[in-house]
């Protein structure tokens, strides 16, 4: 990795929060070893966490902002499991990778285009092979469940950001996995009113 730029380094307060819940389910789900590919890496807090705590995993983080890539390099100095973060759009039809063991998306989907989720699983249809996990976290709908009066609040200020912005519907997602012959196997409540899916083909 580069050197390590601390200027560069961006900080999402929820990592702190987020990242043991997280790790936990993906203590169950990754595979004993393997190349993980975390699209939409942000700040970079997460990898470099999960590297840590997975070192036998080899660690591919992405991101489409150039400033987060120097964040992500930053975060992660020093960390030999984790390669060189890629520019990565989601939506684009080949990505900088060839295949991946895991796929990990981590608060992607409601900042973001539809479009970018869809291209996720399209993404992860390219690249993993069958049985291989791809593992979303972020603040979901869900037929059914009342959403939190928080997640609402949420909701609201991401579509006055940006109408394309917003918390999506698991049976959406359900049903973009399915058309690329993928099936959510679990679906894990997590702390503040977040779930993590996990999808194999």
């Amino acid at each position: 990795m580069p050197g390590d730029d601390r200027a560069q380094r961006k900080h999402a307060p929820a990592t702190l929060r987020n990242r043991e819940p997280i790790a936990a389910v993906l203590q169950a789900e990754l595979p004993v070893t393997g190349k993980v590919l975390e699209v939409a890496s942000g700040s970079g807090e997460h990898c470099a966490f999960f590297a840590e705590l997975f070192p036998v995993h080899v660690w591919q983080p992405t991101d489409p902002d150039p400033g987060a890539l120097g964040s992500i390099a930053s975060w992660c100095a020093g960390l030999h499991s984790v390669l060189p973060p890629l520019a990565l759009d989601a939506t684009a039809a080949h990505w900088p990778v060839d295949a991946a063991d895991a796929v990990l998306c981590i608060n992607m989907a409601h900042i973001s285009p539809w479009q970018a989720t869809l291209g996720l699983v399209a993404g992860a249809q390219r690249l993993l092979a069958k049985g291989a996990p791809l593992i979303l976290y972020g603040p979901w709908r869900r037929e059914g469940v009342q959403t939190a009066p928080s997640n609402e609040a949420f909701d609201a200020s991401l579509k006055a950001r940006d109408p394309r912005w917003g918390l999506r519907r698991v049976e959406d997602l359900d049903a973009a996995a399915l058309a690329r012959g993928f099936a959510r196997t679990r679906l894990v409540e997590m702390p503040a009113n977040n779930v993590m899916l996990i999808y194999r083909r």
